[in-house]
């Protein structure tokens, strides 16, 4: 028998050995000095130190890891979570921002540790989010019920995403109407300044036209700059006579335009808002309680817009590009909606130096648990609501 031979014997044998009791072990014994022509004690101690081949792992190349670590991991999924899971780059962007009311709240972090979550990629925050990341899904209806009667006064625009200005607005509404659409619930009127990203929501009863127009009054007045101009889609909440006589019948008249019929696209800006300033927070679910209204209004003025316009960053497009059947897009870095207004040189400076002294005193993780108090008191009200009407039924 070749060496070759006898070393594949050894390794068959070898488990079949180390499980045998003490008299198979001599008839093995017995059977392996036979057939490798061995001596008794020497194949003893072949079977003893024999160790079975693994094949060695290759070392992983580059550099060893720095953020898989608990230290590091810990507060960026606190910020993650605290921020309502924002991708990451916005994430990356949001860190700076956040972190210092984050170590007054949860303790000091080493400088090494601080230095490793603001230098952090976005890639790299993908690679660590990627098995924990959830993914929320689900489609409303549409409520827009077109206002007719007032169309030929309104024109039409299509290129808002040109203003470079603060002050031009796209506005919608959000119904909170459940898996039904019978009856009187709440509606949340959204509003984004298409150039800082800047953004106000309010809550009437309805649609009525006449408290439709006084939350849009009181969002005018709560704005750091001058509202220059409104557009909407073709819903009769907003293309009445109320909110014409309001833009139009002022020394500095206002431009009021609506965008085109079905082409949800037109107002592009308001339609991401209406998912991640409600939807995310207030879901599906069907507010038909009349109490809940000032709850809600007495949120959005307060904490809402806080967290959402000083310590939310979101990306503008800087470009668009066609080429052949592809189409390339540039976006500047990710800011928050006051960044963007403090930059801006068309507001004011006395307003910028109110709104930095602001920032000082505002901390983000306080605003979400406000937050997150206040819509529960909300929920429970409107769980208490369907309660009762499932029962009168």
């Amino acid at each position: 028998m070749s060496p070759r031979s006898r070393k594949e014997y050894l390794e068959a044998i070898y488990v079949r050995y180390k499980k045998a009791s003490r008299k198979e072990k001599a008839s093995i014994l017995d059977e392996f000095c036979a057939a490798c022509d061995y001596h008794r004690k020497h194949a003893i101690r072949l079977l003893r130190t024999f160790r079975r081949y693994h094949k060695p792992k290759h070392k992983k190349k580059g550099k060893p890891p720095v953020y898989d670590k608990e230290s590091i991991l810990k507060p960026l999924k606190r910020i993650w979570h605290a921020a309502n899971l924002p991708c990451s780059k916005r994430l990356k962007a949001i860190l700076p921002l956040w972190l210092p009311s984050y170590q007054k709240r949860y303790g000091t972090l080493s400088e090494e540790e601080r230095q490793a979550l603001l230098s952090i990629s976005h890639s790299t925050i993908d690679r660590l989010f990627k098995p924990i990341r959830a993914r929320y899904k689900g489609r409303g209806r549409s409520t827009t019920k077109p206002g007719t009667l007032l169309r030929k006064h309104i024109p039409i625009k299509t290129n808002q995403w040109d203003e470079s200005r603060p002050g031009f607005m796209e506005a919608d509404t959000v119904a909170h109407c459940g898996n039904s659409m019978a009856g009187m619930f709440a509606f949340t009127i959204d509003c984004v300044d298409i150039a800082t990203g800047w953004t106000e929501q309010r809550a009437v009863w309805g649609k009525g036209e006449t408290d439709v127009l006084k939350q849009i009054e009181d969002i005018e007045k709560t704005l750091p700059f001058d509202l220059k101009g409104f557009d909407s889609d073709n819903g009769s909440e907003f293309l009445n006579h109320h909110l014409l006589r309001h833009f139009t019948e002022r020394k500095q008249p206002i431009q009021f335009t609506r965008s085109r019929a079905y082409h949800k696209d037109d107002n592009s800006h308001i339609e991401q808002k209406n998912w991640t300033h409600v939807r995310q927070w207030l879901g599906y679910e069907r507010l038909d309680n009349p109490k809940v209204v000032p709850l809600l209004n007495d949120l959005y003025t307060t904490e809402w817009r806080l967290f959402h316009n000083f310590f939310c960053p979101s990306v503008k497009l800087l470009a668009k590009e066609r080429i052949a059947s592809k189409t390339i897009k540039r976006y500047d870095i990710p800011k928050t909606p006051y960044q963007r207004v403090i930059e801006s040189p068309h507001v004011e400076e006395s307003v910028k130096q109110k709104l930095k002294s602001q920032m000082t005193s505002l901390d983000p993780f306080a605003l979400r648990q406000a937050i997150e108090e206040k819509l529960k008191v909300i929920f429970k009200i409107s769980s208490i609501s369907m309660s009762q009407s499932s029962s009168l039924r």
